[in-house]
């Protein structure tokens, strides 16, 4: 299996505030997802389900059993693959992942993805810690591998999940069926390309290897407790600072930190949060405002197009008439999809689904004398988004549950009307 190389990019970005860092009540989640460039990720909704005891779920690669009942999840994932990079439950769960560089090698077999993992997670938990016990059953059980990537060379990696609620936030580190967690003490928290070079990924954490299953959660303050090993990022000295730009940022905005401040966070390129390298940039992005008040909706704004710098984030609340965006929702290819078929990955397909086709035509044309006018659109939409949110959450919007679930459809129409 491949694993890290100059031309690979070290991780996705991961942040979280936690009041009272944020500039209101609530906890505040944002990720960039940094994939191979040309990949299309799609923004889905799953409802709620219920299912027959005993059945089985197939996930990307392997089958895993079903459980009885599952939450409504909106999942922002390459559309190739079942599981997803980022996403949210209807309970104001948060997941998103990270590939981590270790010295634990990589298995070559197939298993579940970190993206499978998420999914599952948001799917069967209500709380961040709930979605932590999940994934980390779940993966001394079943175990993790297989292609990360849509390509006949095998690419694969272990995970980091940063997994948050309406009141706290956990650090889940893997590394094959070992893993270590943390809960976020520090009231901002940044996670960009897994952990910086010296630091132990178990340290002041919660770990445990395949081989304690059984016994009690351990807990300590100090050394590491499994025989999880050091995780380190492949940094230079040099590479450093642009590493710690992200947190360091977060940490200078505590008390004022907002889902614009995030979106602008995920935006900046000088750090390389905002990817844009050789054959790998950000496909999409995520932010999500999780009120403390249970009575408040969850806010969560997705982009569905790659570069944040020149996409919008869209609102979506979970609620009554939610259903799927179909702009958003990327062909399917049933038996013959290269992901299905054996050996994988041997043919092609295109995946774009139509507001990713109308965005590659405006990221062209924003390269010209129309660029200026149609970013200004950008801005307007996403702005008239914020302050549906902010007014929403303020008290000053009540709108009917019916208006909150077609709400990111509503979005997402108006954005493909502009590129049309």
């Amino acid at each position: 299996m491949a694993l890290w190389s100059p031309d690979t990019p070290c991780s996705c970005d991961c942040f979280v505030s936690v009041p009272p860092a944020s500039a209101i009540p609530a906890v505040i989640f944002a990720k960039n997802s940094d994939r191979p460039r040309d990949e299309v990720q799609e923004v889905v909704f799953v409802p709620a389900g219920t299912h027959t005891p005993g059945s089985r779920l197939q996930c990307t690669y392997i089958e895993v059993e079903q459980v009885s009942k599952t939450h409504a999840v909106i999942l922002s994932r390459p559309s190739w693959l079942w599981g997803a990079e980022m996403g949210a439950n209807e309970h104001g769960v948060c997941i998103g992942n990270e590939a981590v560089w270790t010295k634990e090698p990589v298995g070559e077999g197939e298993a579940l993805l970190g993206m499978d993992l998420l999914r599952l997670a948001l799917e069967r938990s209500s709380s961040a810690q709930e979605a932590l016990h999940v994934i980390t059953g779940l993966l001394e059980r079943y175990g993790q591998g297989g292609s990360c990537r849509e390509d006949p060379t095998p690419f694969s990696y272990h995970n980091t999940f940063l997994l948050a609620d309406r009141t706290e936030a956990w650090v889940l580190e893997t590394a094959g069926r070992l893993w270590a967690a943390q809960r976020i003490q520090a009231r901002a928290h940044g996670g960009c390309q897994g952990p910086l070079p010296g630091w132990t990924g178990a340290a002041a954490a919660t770990a445990r290897s395949v081989s304690e299953r059984g016994e009690d959660q351990q807990r300590h303050s100090g050394a590491r407790l499994s025989p999880l090993p050091q995780l380190r990022g492949p940094w230079s000295e040099a590479e450093v600072p642009l590493l710690l730009w992200g947190p360091l940022t977060l940490s200078s905005l505590a008390g004022a930190i907002t889902a614009e401040v995030m979106m602008g966070i995920l935006r900046n390129k000088e750090s390389g949060i905002c990817m844009d390298s050789g054959g790998f940039r950000t496909t999409a992005s995520m932010v999500s405002v999780l009120p403390r008040d249970p009575t408040q909706p969850c806010v969560h704004f997705l982009t569905a197009t790659p570069d944040p710098s020149r996409s919008v984030f869209k609102p979506f609340i979970f609620g009554v008439g939610v259903a799927q965006a179909p702009q958003v929702l990327s062909p399917t290819f049933g038996a013959q999809d290269p992901v299905r078929t054996v050996p994988r990955f041997q043919t092609q397909v295109d995946r774009r689904h139509t507001l990713y086709r109308g965005h590659q035509e405006a990221l062209g044309l924003m390269e010209s004398e129309q660029g200026p006018g149609l970013q200004q659109k950008q801005e307007d939409l996403e702005r008239e988004g914020l302050e549906a949110a902010r007014g929403l959450l303020a008290g000053e919007w009540a709108p009917s549950p019916q208006e909150l679930g077609g709400l990111f459809q509503a979005f997402v129409e108006r954005e493909s009307r502009e590129y049309a």
